[in-house]
This record gives C-alpha cells, sequence and structure tokens, in this order.
C-alpha cells in the first residue's frame, strides 16, 4: 500500500554552491562477498577483520524513516548499495518499503550480481526500478583479479541474465578501468553487451578511501576510451537524461546500443552533484570522498523528533561545500592527501 502521508511544506535546501539534495544512496551493508583490491584489500578485510553487528546497523525501519525525511527536503532518487547489499537478508522488503514513499520516484540498487540471479525477480516485484552491476572485465582471469579472487565470472553473468529476464532493464555495468589491469580488457566488455538492453559505463580510477594506492598515473581517461572504442565501434554523443547525470552517453552509429564515460578525475562534475549518501550504520554523509559525516543513528535511537531530525539533515547539507574532485590536482601537486572514509561504508 502507498504511503499516502501528505509531504510537510518545509524549505528545500541548497548547500554554500547552491546545489539542491536530490538523490540519496543507502549503504545497507558493511561486508562484501568480494575483495576488490581498490576497494576492500583482503591483505586489510581479512576472515578476522571486525565489521559491524547487526544492532550496529540501521534497521529497514530507521532507514525507511530516514528517507522519508529526505524526501521531504527533496530527494527524489534512491540507491541502495553496500559493500555489497544482497548480503542483506530479505532486502527485497526494504525495496518495498522504499517505492512506497511518497515522492520517491526511482529506486536502484548497486551489486556485484553473485547472489542477483536468486533475487532479481523478487526484487522486481516489490518495486525496483533498476540495476547497476560493478563488472570490471570480462576476462575471467582478470576479473578474478580484480574481485580479490572470491568469485567466478560466470555468476555474475547469471544474475545479469535474471535481472534482464525479470524486466530490470536497462540494466547498467560500471566498469573501473585501470592502466596495466584491465584496459587491455575494455573492448571486450564492449563487445559482450552491443546489441543488448545492457549499457556498460566506465569509469575513471579515483582515489576513493585511503587503501588502493591510487595514482594519477593509473588513471585512463574517458577521452582515450571514447578514441578507442570509437575506432571499433564509430561513436556520436547523446544528449543527457537530466540535468546533472555524472555519465556522459555515446551511442553507436550502427545501432548497437549506447555506453557511458564517468570522467571525475579529468572532467569533475562536482558543480551539478545533488547525492547525499547515508552508511550502514547511519552516519550522514555528504561527498564520495567525505572525510567526516553527520551521526543520524544517535539521535534516531534517543527520542529525536521527525522534525529534530529533519533540521540535522537540512543544516547539515546548508553547510555543505564539498568539491573534492575539483580540488584533486593541488592536493596531489603537494598538499597532504585528505583522511577520507572508505568506500565499502558510503557505497560507489
Amino acid at each position: 500500500m502507498a504511503d499516502v502521508r501528505k509531504l510537510p511544506v518545509v524549505p528545500r535546501p541548497r548547500d554554500t554552491l547552491g546545489r539542491p539534495l536530490h538523490d540519496l544512496r543507502i549503504s545497507v551493508m558493511d561486508r562484501c562477498n568480494f575483495r576488490c583490491p581498490y576497494c576492500m584489500p583482503k591483505e586489510t578485510f581479512h576472515e578476522h577483520y571486525r565489521f559491524l553487528k547487526s544492532s550496529e546497523r540501521l534497521s529497514f525501519e530507521e532507514i525507511t524513516r530516514l528517507t522519508r525525511l529526505f524526501v521531504d527536503l527533496g530527494v527524489k532518487k534512491v540507491r541502495l548499495t553496500g559493500g555489497e547489499p544482497l548480503l542483506r537478508p530479505s532486502l527485497s522488503e526494504l525495496v518495498g518499503d522504499l517505492t512506497a514513499i511518497e515522492g520517491v520516484q526511482d529506486v536502484a540498487l548497486t551489486t556485484n550480481a553473485v547472489l542477483l540471479a536468486q533475487h532479481a525477480a523478487e526484487l522486481k516485484a516489490n518495486g525496483l526500478h533498476r540495476i547497476t552491476v560493478s563488472l570490471d572485465s570480462i576476462d575471467p582471469e582478470i576479473f578474478r583479479q580484480m574481485s580479490g579472487g572470491f568469485a567466478e565470472r560466470d555468476r555474475v553473468l547469471e544474475g545479469i541474465q535474471a535481472a534482464l529476464d525479470a524486466g530490470l532493464t536497462p540494466i547498467k555495468i560500471n566498469a573501473v578501468v585501470q592502466r596495466g589491469l584491465n584496459d587491455h580488457t575494455v573492448l571486450d566488455l564492449v563487445e559482450r553487451f552491443r546489441n543488448t538492453p545492457v549499457i556498460v559505463r566506465f569509469i575513471e580510477y579515483m582515489d576513493v578511501g585511503n587503501r588502493n594506492h591510487w595514482s594519477l598515473e593509473r588513471v585512463v581517461s574517458s577521452r582515450e576510451l571514447v578514441d578507442r572504442i570509437g575506432a571499433r565501434w564509430p561513436l556520436h554523443p547523446v544528449e543527457e537524461n537530466y540535468h546533472g547525470e555524472v555519465a556522459e552517453r555515446y551511442a553507436f552509429d550502427d545501432g548497437g546500443g549506447e555506453i557511458g564515460f564517468i570522467s571525475s578525475v579529468t572532467n569533475p562534475f562536482c558543480g551539478a552533484c545533488t547525492r547525499a549518501r547515508l552508511s550502514s550504520e547511519g552516519v550522514f554523509y555528504t561527498c564520495l570522498f567525505a572525510t567526516q559525516g553527520t551521526d543520524l543513528r544517535a539521535p534516531l535511537r534517543a527520542g529525536a523528533s521527525d522534525d529534530e531530525l529533519r533540521d540535522l539533515i537540512s543544516n547539515t547539507w546548508q553547510n555543505r561545500g564539498d568539491r573534492y574532485s575539483e580540488m584533486r590536482a593541488s592536493l596531489h601537486a603537494g598538499e597532504q592527501p585528505l583522511r577520507k572514509i572508505e568506500m565499502y561504508y558510503i557505497g560507489g
């Protein structure tokens, strides 16, 4: 049954750079069944690593309540992330709760797809709109290396097919490209999904967190990839779907579908960023590269009212001045790098 609560008339906050609050990314699980070296390297996140206890994570009821408050302040799009979100039991029930909130126009999920085959149908039945799959290479050995050796590529492909069968289309694939590691497999990934309802998006390798040994030399620019792919299959640019879309879209001249490029390093899009992030333990972050966040779990569990929590969210957003990607060049030209929150806490 749809949430018929009348939306309160509250001011829609804008941050110090005039950016509204429009998107909310919710990490529902800090654990993951991969050990991707650029996110959760297995030498750090080993079998004895202490992840959050279930009581430390927000409950579905708490997530739904906070999401309603974010919606009051302007959020229309919600994305569930992790860690790996499908490790959270009964996730489809949360999807149903979120899609029932009046004002939510889109609920999406980012997953590594290893568990997707067994959940795709129920996710669709509970109202999930879209799926994004993290898949850095179609080559089995490169995939094994980039996932930390914790899964087989074929299980991911089975999950993608199950999502297609369930009608969760178009599916997007996010591939992080690193020079000397998987950049030579880019054309194979494109070829595998051309002429299908799957859109491959290539992401420039970013300095997320503190453990991925990032360097500019390992970044393959979107411009280089456009030229490389376009030499094989001619491309033309396509207009953005909406203002602030992070991916630059290109379509194949022969009608074989489209691909996208996310250029956070060479062409930062901070000026159009409308995304907030909520970690699995209830910390509100205003940037993927945040150094600190605002704890919402503590006041929520201490009995704070909706008005008090809404004011806390609004004030945090109004004080936001994040533009890390635009500042990256100067930071790495000599300034001390920031101690950033790890990506598995707040999703991508």
